[in-house]
This record gives structure tokens, C-alpha cells and sequence, in this order.
């Protein structure tokens, strides 16, 4: 409903919010470095691209080492110097019914790609939703072929830098990929998105 319309209607209340049409679960094995960055990163890109009521982005570990701590602060002010604010993000472990939850599930690596085939659920189509990120580099970009976002955790301040211009270039692919589903097609044309 309009807000115009909404707040003639309902002076002094806030219309709920929409459900998200589609879900985005970034994932790497502690959550402090890799997948916060994706999540901020992509936030960031569906806001510029006025998605951001339509998709959803949270992201997990497949390890339990970090639940509940900031990002690493240099991915923190890796991300901050290319206008990304990690800050208000938390770690927290990859739920079973987040594979439910999450319209894709995109991992950082092979091993975590691997401990997420592992742990998700045998319900048909489940396993379909996990990828890696790089899956939706562009092939016109110069990080195309990589297959990896490497863990930057034991190297210098170049190992965040490389992982940041993976995941930016990644997120460009992604945010094309995501335009282009139809539950977002549909939505912006004022439908209502249908139930994930």
C-alpha cells in the first residue's frame, strides 16, 4: 500500500514490513571475516539498486569458534574504506533450517561447500540452493576463474583487500543473477512475492 494512503488511513502506525521475495545465506567456516564482508557487501549493492525490501542477506559459520563476536576488525576497516559498514554484524553458527530458510546458500570454499552438503537436509531441491560465491563472477571481469574466496585470517592486510575485490565482483554477478529470478520481476511490478 502506498504510505501516502497507509498513514491517511492509520494516522501514528507503521505499515509492516514485506516479506522478502528471496533469501541470500553467505557462508564461511567462522563468520568474522569472509561472509560478513559478502553480507555487507551485497546489503550494500541491493540498497544502490533499491532491492533491498525484495532480498534478504544474513550470513554464518560452519564452525561454532566465534557465535556472537564482531566481525575481524580488519575486515572491518578493510570493508569501511570502500564505503562498507560491518559493524553492526554478529557471528552465528549455520542453523539445519536455514537450508530451508535461504533461497541460496553461497559458501566461500570448497571445504565449507563441502561441511554444508554434509549438514543439509535430505529434502528434494535443498542441496540445489548451495553454491559458491565466485559461481557468479562475471566472465568479463579480470577475477574471472577463480574459484575461491580465500580465508585472509593468518595473512596481511593484502589477503582482506583480495578477498573484498572477490567479493565485489562476485556480488555484481549475484545481484544480476537475482534481478533476473522471478520472484523479483514480479514484485516490481507491484505483486505480491510469493511465500519462500
Amino acid at each position: 500500500m502506498n504510505p501516502k494512503i497507509w498513514s491517511t488511513l492509520f494516522p501514528g502506525r507503521r505499515p509492516a514490513a514485506p516479506e522478502p521475495a528471496l533469501r541470500v545465506l553467505m557462508v564461511c567456516m567462522g563468520n568474522i571475516c569472509r561472509s560478513p564482508t559478502a553480507e555487507g557487501v551485497l546489503r550494500h549493492k541491493l540498497l544502490a539498486a533499491g532491492l533491498a525490501d525484495l532480498i534478504a542477506v544474513d550470513s554464518a559459520g560452519t564452525h561454532a569458534h566465534h557465535v556472537g563476536h564482531p566481525p575481524d576488525p580488519r575486515s572491518v576497516k578493510c570493508a569501511l574504506a570502500r564505503g562498507y559498514d560491518l559493524g553492526p554484524l554478529q557471528a552465528r553458527k549455520v542453523h539445519p533450517q536455514d537450508f530451508e530458510r535461504f533461497n541460496l546458500v553461497l559458501a566461500m570454499d570448497w571445504d565449507n561447500l563441502a561441511l554444508l552438503e554434509d549438514a543439509c537436509p535430505p529434502e528434494p531441491g535443498l542441496r540445489r540452493r548451495i553454491k559458491r560465491l565466485t559461481e557468479f563472477l562475471p566472465p568479463d571481469s579480470p577475477l574471472a576463474g577463480a574459484q575461491v574466496v580465500p580465508d585472509p585470517y593468518y595473512g596481511g592486510p593484502q589477503g582482506f583487500a583480495h578477498v573484498l575485490d572477490l567479493i565485489e565482483a562476485s556480488c555484481d554477478g549475484l545481484l544480476a543473477h537475482l534481478k533476473s529470478r522471478p520472484e523479483i520481476r514480479v514484485n516490481e511490478q507491484g505483486a505480491v512475492p510469493p511465500s519462500v
